[in-house]
């Protein structure tokens, strides 16, 4: 009886080439190949997220700023001109029974342009009553409310535990302002006060009083 001769060689069994050559494609495909969206495309994905938080960021201060002056606009009360005197009594004089001039205004409002100042009105009454909602204000849960009101974690600081508080700082400078505002998150008595920061460079506070009247 014939038999039938036994290929070998590269031209031998060539069924079971094509299943080896069809399980590496599936197995480049899974893997993602080269072209697939591989680190690099998060990469390229995570390096546009800052600039986007910045700009609604920004969107969100002309928003809470609209009903304002505009920018430039002239601060609030002028500064103090000069050293501001007090009547001293000599011993056993009476003192004067006549209305007494208030002194000059000083603090933020000397500093803070009319927009920056009716901004941070704006801003106090939004951030306060969220945080009155903060059960327990930590850290963590002060900035998960402040980033929900829009406030970025680039201009948050000072974000410090004081008890059952938690103290912190909102840089709102735009536009060449220097408003930035001092809170306290301690629930129905959230706090929240202007400061003043340099116009321009690294985030510091300068001044931080309560709002004169």
């Amino acid at each position: 009886m014939t038999q039938t001769p036994t290929l070998s060689g590269p031209f031998a069994r060539p069924g079971r080439a094509l299943a080896v050559a069809a399980l590496a494609s599936v197995a480049l495909a899974g893997c993602g190949g080269q072209d697939g969206p591989g680190p690099s495309a998060e990469s390229k994905a995570s390096a546009t997220s800052p600039s986007a938080d910045r700009a609604t960021f920004e969107a969100m201060l002309d928003t809470v700023a609209r009903p304002c002056p505009p920018p430039g606009t002239a601060p609030v009360a002028p500064k103090p001109t000069g050293p501001q005197h007090q009547q001293s009594l000599a011993p056993g004089e009476t003192p004067p029974t006549g209305p007494i001039e208030p002194g000059a205004p000083t603090g933020p409002a000397t500093v803070l342009n009319a927009r920056d100042w009716c901004a941070s009105v704006q801003h106090e009454q939004r951030v306060i009553e969220v945080l009155q909602a903060v059960a327990k204000p930590t850290p963590a849960s002060v900035r998960k409310a402040l980033n929900g009101l829009g406030y970025i974690d680039e201009h948050i600081h000072g974000l410090v535990q004081d008890g059952t508080t938690t103290r912190f700082h909102l840089d709102l400078r735009e536009s060449g302002g220097r408003l930035c505002e001092a809170g306290t998150a301690a629930g129905e008595v959230t706090e929240m006060t202007p400061c003043v920061a340099p116009a321009t460079g690294p985030f510091t506070v300068e001044k931080s009083e309560d709002r004169t009247s």
